[in-house]
């Protein structure tokens, strides 16, 4: 193996890990300013001019807390549960193309730290070993609270996954392929698959969202009856890396989407100029991480009973449809059947799905 190309792969791995914690920073900086605006107050302005010096405020804090061990917390599970969690947020990121091949130093050098035929499937591999963090963090601490997050963030993520895979399953049908470069391709050729796929996007990101506990699916750390969950008993860069791992989860998510129904890195120009296939995917990230923010500034944490039966009651049912119905339309090569039906579809099984939980819960307030 040629020397060039391992100081390549490392570049490359240092260059997006560097990313990714920057990002990690400014999009909890991103986050509170887009809450602010939406709630009509200021947001945070103290910390250099805007305000844009407050995550180095805030990771300078982080790092000189002090850190606290429970006397009867398991202490290796302890201290190793944080970096399980992160560790797979930073990883995902590995297989996702910014760009496509350009030439530097004589080299053609892609713009993916690894372009590997079966991409989907590490994604869906990396995305499972997170909880693990979560789920031994709350048993580690030997303390009651943490242990119902992490209990209840291994049933959520029983009842998400199932979907999560399933949304990949559209795109995949579509480009024959599990190479994420290769899907983007297949979007210069079709359009984005968001047109094809819409209730796959949908599921998707619902999805996703319940995969890196975020409003109104963050249960795992509801404060109100776990006073924080998995993490109660963590503190100071221990904290920190459960705080870096949702957010850069957040980050990698909305790439992972962009990709697979946003035509990933293509735009305008990207043939004659290659370097703006980063700046594209960029954009559409950040856009799709306000669609995030905006989510937890609009709606309500809902009950866990209904959390759970929106997984397995309407988000299975309705992805498993529409990998069927996607199948069948592109036997038949009528791609425009599939938006309709799959949309008629999801619409049914939502007024069947509200109609039963609704009256499971009078009945439960009646009793």
């Amino acid at each position: 193996m040629e020397v060039a190309l391992i100081l390549e792969w490392i570049i490359k791995a240092v260059i997006l890990l560097l990313a990714c914690v920057t990002g990690f920073a400014y999009l909890t900086f991103y986050e509170r300013k887009a809450l602010a605006r939406i709630q009509v107050r200021i947001g945070p302005n103290r910390a250099g001019p805007g305000g844009w010096l407050q995550p180095v405020a805030d990771g300078i804090k982080l790092i000189f807390k002090e850190e606290l061990i429970p006397i009867k917390a398991d202490k290796v599970i302890f201290i190793l549960a944080p970096m399980v969690t992160v560790v797979p947020a930073l990883i995902i990121m590995a297989v996702v193309p910014w760009g496509d091949t350009i030439t530097l130093f004589g080299r053609q050098i892609s713009l993916s730290v690894a372009n590997i035929d079966v991409g989907i499937l590490y994604i869906t591999a990396i995305t499972s070993i997170s909880v693990y963090g979560i789920v031994l963090a709350g048993w580690s601490s030997n303390n009651k609270y943490a242990m119902l997050g992490g209990i209840r963030s291994t049933a959520q993520m029983l009842s998400y996954e199932l979907a999560l895979g399933l949304g990949f399953i559209g795109p995949m049908l579509l480009a024959g392929s599990m190479n994420l470069l290769e899907i983007v391709k297949s979007q210069q050729e079709y359009g984005w698959f968001v047109l094809w796929q819409p209730v796959g996007a949908f599921i998707f990101w619902v999805a996703t969202l319940a995969e890196v506990n975020r409003a109104p699916f963050d249960m795992p750390e509801a404060e109100q009856e776990l006073t924080a969950g998995y993490h109660t008993e963590y503190s100071g860069m221990k904290f920190a890396l459960f705080f870096m791992a949702e957010y850069i989860k957040m980050i990698a998510v909305s790439a992972i989407a962009a990709t697979l129904f946003f035509g990933g890195y293509d735009g305008p120009g990207v043939d004659q100029w290659p370097w703006l296939g980063p700046i594209y995917l960029l954009l559409k990230v950040v856009v799709l991480l306000f669609g995030m923010i905006w989510v937890r500034a609009t709606l309500p944490r809902i009950r866990y009973d209904r959390l759970m039966a929106f997984g397995w009651k309407i988000m299975l049912p309705i992805a498993l449809a529409n990998v069927f119905i996607t199948a069948v339309g592109i036997y038949l090569n009528a791609f425009w059947l599939i938006s309709v039906i799959t949309i008629l579809f999801m619409v049914l099984v939502v007024y069947m799905a509200r109609n039963a939980i609704g009256k499971a819960g009078g009945k439960r307030y009646a009793d």
